[in-house]
């Protein structure tokens, strides 16, 4: 009544140990490779994040500083000769805020008006150094100053 047929060769259902071992492989040098390309993905970011800090802040203290300068009256240090200074002091219209000094300290650019306490112009994710001025103006020319500085992004 009933039969049962068996052919032979023909195996079906399932995987073999060497497929098996094979699929994983190949999908753990795929994922491998996915999460090695997220994490170069995020290097990038912070190398490029770390970059626009350490260019802001640079632009930030540097635009402070010219337009103090444009707004000065006078210039007290450095004077005409030409020679490098690590402080920048100005005389402005308004006699409170007499002398306007700027100058290092601590790795960062410090801003001094008159009487009031010093204000950082830059923030602790950077670290400033060499910071000088030099006064390239004549007797009779508008104020020029060289501004100089280092910045660094601390890590």
């Amino acid at each position: 009544m009933f039969q049962i047929l068996i052919k032979k060769g023909s195996v079906s259902g399932g995987f073999t140990l060497i497929e098996l071992i094979l699929y994983i492989s190949l999908s753990a040098t795929i994922l491998l490779a996915i999460s090695l390309f997220f994490i170069l993905l995020l290097q990038v970011r912070i190398k490029s994040q770390v970059i626009a800090t350490v260019n802001q802040e640079g632009e930030r203290a540097m635009s402070i500083i010219t337009q103090a300068i444009r707004n000065a009256v006078s210039i007290n240090n450095p004077d005409e000769s030409g020679e490098e200074t690590e402080t920048l002091s100005l005389n402005t219209n308004v006699s409170e805020k007499n002398p306007t000094t700027f100058y290092l300290s601590n790795g960062i650019i410090m801003m001094k008006e008159g009487d009031s306490g010093a204000v950082p112009i830059t923030s602790d994710l950077v670290v400033v150094s060499n910071l000088k001025f030099r006064n390239l103006s004549g007797s009779s020319a508008p104020a020029n100053i060289d501004i100089t500085f280092t910045i660094n992004h601390i890590k």
